[in-house]
């Protein structure tokens, strides 16, 4: 009896050793993927970085100086990149790391600044939005603002574009279609252009209301690196009329079919918008003066799952991890701060050799049938 109480002490013993030890082991490592991360800081480079390991992996070196902006070719084996003097462009091969071809609009006295660019899917030609400032004996001559589509191989302008209603705008929101084939201009309507001719072929009215008694819907905050071409989900407002209130909401648009799903949320409030992989949820950041907010959209179930208050800082960014499990908060600095992404918590920093300039870029892992 005696040695059956004792092999039975000593099982109870072993088996609280071995539940102590396990609370005393370290938590498994919460990671973003297997992905890479790509952002430009200031100095002539794009940094690198190994979403497993968090390290500085690599570097690009851009040619004409710092980066200033960014944009991903839709085949993502490209990045277009402005230059901080907004002269200079750069495309850059990823595989190779290397630049590939630069360009400048800018001749003598005549200086042209490239104020925003949409590369075409099949990386022949870029539209451009441009500014010209022609040095004069007294003063610089300010040109009005232009849309040009520039040939990337010949290395020349191949046309004006012609302003909707030939009324010139500083700004343009253009994309164009994943086959090239159209070009998509964002205004008060959805204005559709050939590529052929840049002559506008349809137009999507979404000026009109979407429904009876409802106001017109607005683009706001979009992320398509997880999205699939040629559709756009982010935040969407509308203009109630009974209310007399902006509401916002959750829309995916379908380009190609001029169709747009829309629900609404609740009372208009500016929040970014990040896909997570998979497309079943989405997150975003709501910011005021001393007051950060994490947001969670469920878009499986069409509503805002929570929102959760944080020790942000007052200029910020987010992505989603390659994986959807980390939540990246960027920008205005050289750190990057990795929250977990289902409790908000804070887990750690990656410090860079340099403040960031550029957007950051969350490649997923390529596969087999990339």
């Amino acid at each position: 009896m005696r040695i059956s109480l004792l092999k039975l002490s000593l099982v109870a013993l072993a088996a609280a050793l071995l539940a102590a030890a396990q609370k005393r082991a370290p938590a498994e490592k919460l990671t973003g993927g297997n992905g890479t991360l790509y952002l430009g800081v200031f100095r002539d480079r794009i940094l690198i970085i190994d979403e497993s390991t968090e390290k500085v992996t690599g570097e690009m070196r851009t040619r004409t100086g710092i980066p200033r902006r960014m944009s991903l070719g839709q085949d993502r084996k490209r990045f277009y990149v402005l230059s901080a003097d907004q002269e200079d462009m750069e495309v850059v091969d990823i595989a190779s790391r290397q630049v590939i071809d630069t360009f400048k609009l800018s001749e003598g006295g005549k200086k042209i600044r490239i104020r925003s660019f949409e590369p075409d899917p099949l990386n022949h030609y870029i539209i451009l939005l441009t500014e010209s400032y022609t040095k004069l004996a007294d003063r610089f001559e300010v040109g009005a603002p232009t849309l040009l589509q520039y040939d990337l191989k010949e290395h020349k302008v191949l046309r004006t574009i012609p302003w909707p209603k030939n009324e010139e705008r500083e700004f343009a929101n253009i994309r164009i279609s994943p086959d090239g084939k159209l070009l998509y201009f964002f205004s008060e309507d959805v204005l559709i252009y050939d590529t052929a001719e840049f002559k506008q072929v349809d137009k999507w009215e979404l000026s009109r209301p979407i429904e009876e008694g409802f106001g017109r819907i607005n683009f706001g905050s979009m992320d398509d690196i997880n999205e699939e071409p040629g559709f756009f989900t982010g935040i969407f407002t509308v203009q109630d009329p009974v209310q007399n209130r902006r509401v916002m909401g959750v829309a995916r648009v379908n380009l190609s079919q001029k169709r747009v799903d829309f629900y609404t949320l609740g009372p208009a409030a500016w929040v970014s918008f990040a896909l997570a992989p998979g497309r079943k949820r989405a997150y975003g950041l709501h910011n005021e003066i001393g007051r950060y907010e994490f947001w969670t959209f469920d878009l499986e179930n069409r509503k805002l799952h929570n929102k959760v208050e944080f020790a942000g800082r007052p200029r910020m960014a987010l992505k989603t991890s390659s994986n959807g499990k980390l939540l990246y908060i960027y920008q205005a600095g050289n750190t990057i701060d990795l929250y977990d992404a289902n409790t908000y918590q804070y887990l750690r920093t990656i410090t860079l050799d340099g403040d960031m300039t550029t957007d950051l870029y969350v490649m997923p892992p390529m596969t087999n049938d990339k």
